[in-house]
């Protein structure tokens, strides 16, 4: 169960950092090769927002590759699309099609088989 746990949280940080990194995308000006540009990045805080949570879902994937085997570790990932898909619904309100909503079913399946 501790790795089940890890993993979620490790998802969950994933999945907040893709969101963030979309919303600091759409928010961001057209790209150029100019210092304004450079310099918009550097202080668009939704990016660096999104910059350490992808950080601190590094090092928290990195302590679970450390303590648990890879082949128990590894399919739990996919636990990060899941929370996509709920993301897209709840934030950006995305529509999705009945056969993702499947898709979900099975990769929250899958999970459960490989922690069991």
């Amino acid at each position: 169960m501790p790795l089940f746990l890890l993993a979620l949280c490790q998802s969950l940080l994933l999945c907040s950092a893709q969101v963030l990194l979309k919303i600091a995308l759409t928010r961001m000006g057209t790209f150029a090769w100019t210092g304004a540009f450079w310099w918009s990045l550097l202080t668009n805080w939704w990016l660096l927002a999104s910059g350490v949570l992808f950080a601190g879902a590094a090092v928290l994937w990195m302590y679970i590759l450390r303590h648990f085997p890879f082949s128990h570790a590894y399919p739990l990932v996919s636990m990060a699309y899941v929370f996509g898909i709920i993301a897209a619904v709840l934030v950006f309100h995305e529509t999705i099609a009945w056969t993702q909503w499947v898709g979900v079913l099975l990769i929250m399946g899958g999970c459960y088989l490989v922690t069991q």
